[in-house]
Formats: structure tokens, C-alpha cells, sequence
């Protein structure tokens, strides 16, 4: 029996290992159209290939998984992440996981993780056929299965091919333009605990916040960027934006301002800068808030001054002026819908024999490993999916 994996991308190599791991008898071949296999993966996780996450701080996959969370949580029974974490191992690829929770290889190159899948690809006899674009699933006519794994596609019209409901594709995982000159002149500035909100939704994230020269990026603002995609989209990428610096609540900021104003009343407000914000960011917003009363001694604000300055911390307003856009920028959200497919199997339920896997599908995850992590887990289904079949 033969089987045809459209894509030569990281679900494409996983379920095509997989498939002639389970069943050393397929004929199994990879079609990419580029001219290399894995592009993708080699510049993921900045060169080091952030593969999966140890998911120890997720609650709920919907935080990780802006769309396609309920259909991750019913395939991950079956291949989760620590079934990824002991495949990579036992194929001889030492991982490490930080303290962030990102999973990497242990050597931090992705390149770890290409050799793997294609010596794994070429000792199992998989064949390789790059620069062979398919453009019609006529073209795998005798083929008994097919396994569509192209990745994310910017265009609903370059997936039209695939005679399938398509949920329109939009960006996802981008940076914000800010056009605040005060605000970039701040580059490089972190606020590591964060909270980013767009005001009259219930979109927020949390985490680490980097100030750019174009505005705001870092764990925190991709994460957003996930959850609003949509919205933003439709939006033409002008919203409001709310951050507060602290991860505090109002409360706790009132608090930690009341201690600071007992233990340092004679102290320039300018000198001091509490609830971990770095220098640079704490005078730009008490002068933001307070202008020329932020070099006077905290016993010299007045209550209004006070609230002012909580307000500035934790409710700090801007507009997003559209999004950056990089080379490697290359998750999106939306694709085949998740209604075509059989949620067991991820096989089309109309055209028997097809499957989908990877990002084609209309599930995508924030920053942090879990889009490699949804790559496994729909690659690895399917690769089950069809050897179950082909032995019946």
C-alpha cells in the first residue's frame, strides 16, 4: 500500500516516521515543493527548535490553544506531550526543559532535529521528492491514502485546492506597532510580569514585555496577538491596548506605593522604583503621569498625584497601529476547519482516505512549543489512523 505526505515540514516527517515505524511495509513519500525540506524548523525557536512544552503551568489547554483546544485534548490522549518528549529521547535526541517550561534539545540547534527526521526518513526507506508541488488531489490518484501536512497558508485561496471548508487564515503570533516615540525610546526595556488587555474584551495575557523600536513584543504581546488574531484582523490591526506594568492589582500597587511613601518620604519620586520595574521604564511613567513632580519627594504628592501614578502602572493605555512583520513569521490561525475532519482520526469526511495534520488545520497555539507540540499529536494520530486502516 502506498500513502502520499504532502508537505515536507515538521508534521509531514513526523507522521511520515511514524507510519513506516507501525507499518515497515507502506510505501510512504514526502512531497515538498520547496527546494529543502524542514525550512521551518530551522529557524524556530530562534535556531534552537523550541519543540514541545512540559505543560506544567497550563490549566486549561484553551490557554495555549486559542483555537482547537477541545479537539488537542481528546488527541493528546492518545500522543501527548510527554509521549513527544520520550519519542525524541528514545530516537537520540537529548531534550532539556527550562525554566520557563520550554522543551529544546540539549545541543539548543535545531539542526539536532532536522538530521533526526531525515537519516530517521532514510533508513526507513521513506522517499523524498522536493521541488514537487502538488496542485490538485488528482495528482494523487493512486495513492491509497494522503496526508495533507503543507503547513499555515496567509491565503483562504492557495488552500481552495484541497476542496475542503476553509476557515479563513489570518496571522497569528506578531508584534505590535506603537507609534509612541517616548515609548520606543525605551528599546530594549523588559517589563517581565506584565499584563496586556484589549479594553472591552475579555482578551488578556500575562508574561514578560519587551519594549521595541517599533513598539512591543516579548512572550506577553505574541500571546495576545494568538488569542485577538481574529479581531485584530478584522480590525485592521488598530485596537486599544492596556498594559499594566506590574502584574499587581490596583490594590497591591496602593499597597507597595504606601510602603514605599513610609520608608521613603524624603526620597525624589524619581529614585525609588518599585514592584520590580526597571529604571528606565519607572521614570518614564511616573514623568508620563506626574511630569515635573516626578523629581519631588514622595511626601510632596497629593492623593490625586497618588492614584494617578497606580493608574499609570496598571491601566497604562496606547493604540496598536498595525503589526510587524518578519521573514520568519509564519503562524496562522484558521485553515481546514476542524468540523470537515473526523475528530478521532483527523481523516476527511468526505473524501475517504485523506488526512490533514499540522497547521493546515484551523488549531494553532501560543508561543512556547505548542504549535510543534499540536504537530506531533495530529501527525502522529493520523500515522495511527491509517496504519489501523490499512490493516483491516
Amino acid at each position: 500500500m502506498r500513502t502520499a505526505i504532502v508537505g515536507g515540514g515538521a508534521a509531514g516527517f513526523f507522521a511520515a516516521i511514524n507510519l513506516k515505524e507501525m507499518m515497515p511495509e507502506m510505501q510512504v513519500t514526502v512531497f515538498e515543493g520547496a527546494s529543502t525540506v524542514l525550512r521551518k524548523v530551522a529557524i524556530s525557536g530562534g535556531g534552537r527548535c523550541n519543540c514541545t512544552n512540559s505543560f506544567k503551568e497550563v490549566v486549561d489547554l484553551s490557554q495555549v490553544y486559542p483555537r482547537g483546544h477541545r479537539l488537542m485534548k481528546r488527541l493528546m490522549k492518545g500522543f501527548s506531550h510527554e509521549d513527544a518528549y520520550r519519542w525524541f529521547e528514545s530516537h537520540g535526541v537529548k531534550l532539556v526543559t527550562q525554566d520557563d517550561q520550554c522543551v529544546f534539545p540539549a545541543s539548543q540547534d535545531s539542526h539536532t532535529i532536522i538530521n533526526l527526521f531525515v537519516n530517521q526518513a532514510r533508513q526507513l526507506g521513506i522517499t523524498i521528492k522536493t521541488g514537487c508541488k502538488i496542485h490538485s488531489l488528482d495528482d494523487l490518484y493512486d495513492y491509497d491514502f494522503k496526508v495533507i501536512t503543507t503547513g499555515g497558508s496567509p491565503r483562504k485561496e492557495n488552500l481552495q485546492w484541497l476542496q475542503h471548508e476553509i476557515v479563513t487564515p489570518v496571522p497569528s503570533l506578531f508584534t505590535f506597532n506603537i507609534n509612541d516615540r517616548d515609548l520606543q525610546s525605551l528599546m530594549g526595556t523588559v517589563a517581565e510580569h506584565a499584563i496586556v488587555i484589549i479594553p472591552g474584551t475579555k482578551l488578556r495575557a500575562s508574561g514578560a514585555l519587551l519594549i521595541t523600536h517599533w513598539g512591543m513584543s516579548g512572550p506577553a504581546i505574541l500571546r495576545l496577538s494568538s488569542y485577538a488574531a481574529h479581531l485584530l484582523a478584522e480590525s485592521n490591526y488598530q485596537q486599544p491596548l492596556s498594559i499594566n506594568w506590574t502584574g499587581m492589582s490596583e490594590a497591591e500597587v496602593q499597597q507597595t506605593i504606601d510602603e514605599v511613601i513610609g520608608q521613603h518620604p524624603q526620597k525624589q519620586v524619581e529614585s525609588i522604583h518599585p514592584c520590580g520595574l526597571s529604571a528606565r521604564l519607572w521614570n518614564y511613567l511616573t514623568e508620563k503621569c506626574l511630569a515635573k513632580k516626578a523629581y519631588f519627594r514622595w511626601k510632596e504628592l497629593s492623593k490625586k498625584d497618588l492614584n494617578r501614578l497606580v493608574n499609570q502602572m496598571t491601566n497604562d493605555q496606547y493604540l496598536i497601529a498595525g503589526r510587524s512583520v518578519f521573514k520568519d513569521e509564519f503562524v496562522t490561525c484558521g485553515g481546514i476547519a476542524l468540523t470537515a475532519v473526523n475528530p478521532a482520526t483527523l481523516e476527511s469526511k468526505t473524501y475517504p482516505g485523506l488526512y490533514f495534520a499540522g497547521e493546515v488545520l484551523d488549531i494553532d497555539g501560543v508561543t512556547g512549543g505548542f504549535n510543534f507540540q499540536a504537530a506531533w499529536t495530529t501527525a502522529y494520530t493520523v500515522a495511527q489512523s491509517i496504519a489501523d486502516k490499512a490493516r483491516q
